[in-house]
């Protein structure tokens, strides 16, 4: 086989190796029906059958309860801003039928672009008044910039809330909140209501499967584009309380926003996530990297990997800081695990530094087109092993160019 590149590009992203060679039997022939994945129908028995054991697979990596359902879906994350809004509204509309839009109220955490984006849909949409809870920028550096994950002191949460919104994992940026619910960087679920079914809706699209996900059983919804951490792009998974999988027209009839059929979570559960044709090829091989994932050890493995990973990535990040060739873009502590940013200091090396990685095999390393730098993404298919050649080249690279020299 001819050798492939090492991909540290932020989504689609890695595959495992492994998978993708299975993967290539199942275009030719998915499960013994003698018809391709990429061919068979949908509403076959093998393909139905098939996708009865991704959503088990989920189930039992993350300890998914019966309170809550799986749907499959396509248009990613950015649609889910909007599916989100729609379908919580009418939960609301249902359950306090008797509020104005103006006190029907949808809190959302900022912590990067894309709760930013995910905040200015929910305005546009209307319907609602939209409360920024938390905003990371107010305690930058220079006021403007997401570089850090905000203390629970700077949180203001509204009474009664349609929805609450936060995003784990904020991949332009490069900031995460932590795993650890001691830490100053964690998700202030202590602030919320208790005992209560809370409105908590957690975007996971960019770590999704990489580590256990704190409360889950606390959220109403959780979603992730597969494209990251367990699959090819096209398909999005949602996790979703059965309360908030609610009749959106009867919602409607009480003067909430009519919500199309395909963002309905009702029309998804309703049909087993098969109403209209789904993204057949995206599910298959997310099934496959699921099954891949189990034999390896689960969460516990993929945990243990990813802290692994990006400690090195933050310790060599650090010692070319000291040399003056690098730059963190992210406060201590609110680093993600998944996506590593920072900017390289000098006339034209940040152009020398990206070169040089390709030259060696190393691809995806561009920070994003609005914040550029480099941007090292280390999803779950980027073995340690990868990670330790693009550390080797880093040390080098500072070793080579170092500003600070005695």
């Amino acid at each position: 086989m001819e050798s492939r590149a090492i991909n540290f590009g932020a989504g689609p992203s890695a595959l495992p190796t492994a998978v993708l060679q299975e993967a290539t039997k199942g275009l030719l022939n998915f499960n013994g029906t003698g018809i391709g994945i990429a061919e068979i129908s949908h509403r076959s028995k093998e393909f139905t059958a098939y996708l009865q054991g991704v959503e088990q697979n989920i189930r039992k990596l993350l300890d998914i309860q019966p309170t809550h359902s799986i749907l499959f879906t396509q248009g990613g994350g950015s649609t889910q801003f909007s599916a989100v809004v729609l379908n919580m509204l009418a939960r609301h509309h249902l359950l306090h039928p008797q509020l104005t839009d103006e006190d029907r109220v949808l809190d959302y955490v900022v912590t990067g672009s894309w709760s930013k984006k995910a905040a200015e849909e929910a305005r546009r949409m209307g319907g609602s008044t939209v409360n920024i809870a938390a905003d990371s920028r107010k305690y930058s550096k220079d006021q403007k910039s997401f570089d850090n994950i905000p203390t629970a002191d700077a949180y203001s949460f509204s009474n009664n809330p349609a929805l609450i919104y936060y995003c784990a994992n904020e991949t332009v940026d490069g900031v995460e909140f932590s795993a650890e619910e001691t830490s100053p960087a964690s998700f202030p679920f202590h602030l919320l209501p208790k005992n209560a079914l809370l409105p908590l809706v957690g975007d996971y699209s960019s770590s999704f499967m990489s580590r256990p996900i704190p409360r889950i059983s606390d959220h109403a919804i959780i979603y992730a584009g597969a494209q990251k951490n367990v699959g090819p792009a096209g398909l999005t998974i949602l996790i979703v309380r059965n309360d908030c999988i609610v009749d959106v027209d009867a919602a409607a009839r009480l003067g909430a926003i009519p919500v199309p059929i395909c963002l309905s979570y009702k029309t998804l559960a309703d049909h087993n996530s098969l109403y209209n044709t789904p993204p057949v090829l995206s599910m298959y091989i997310t099934g496959l990297v699921l099954e891949y994932m189990l034999q390896l050890g689960g969460l516990d493995y993929y945990a243990g990997l990813t802290n692994r990973k990006s400690k090195k990535l933050y310790d060599v990040l650090k010692d070319g800081e000291s040399k003056g060739i690098f730059r963190g873009k992210v406060k201590e502590g609110s680093g993600s695990q998944m996506n590593v940013v920072f900017d390289i200091l000098g006339e034209g090396l940040l152009a020398k530094f990206i070169a040089g990685a390709e030259e060696r095999g190393m691809k995806g390393l561009k920070g994003h087109r609005s914040v550029g730098g480099v941007r090292v993404s280390i999803y779950n298919a980027v073995t340690e092993e990868e990670t330790d050649q693009l550390i080797s080249y880093m040390e080098q690279f500072a070793g080579q160019h170092e500003i600070n020299k005695e």
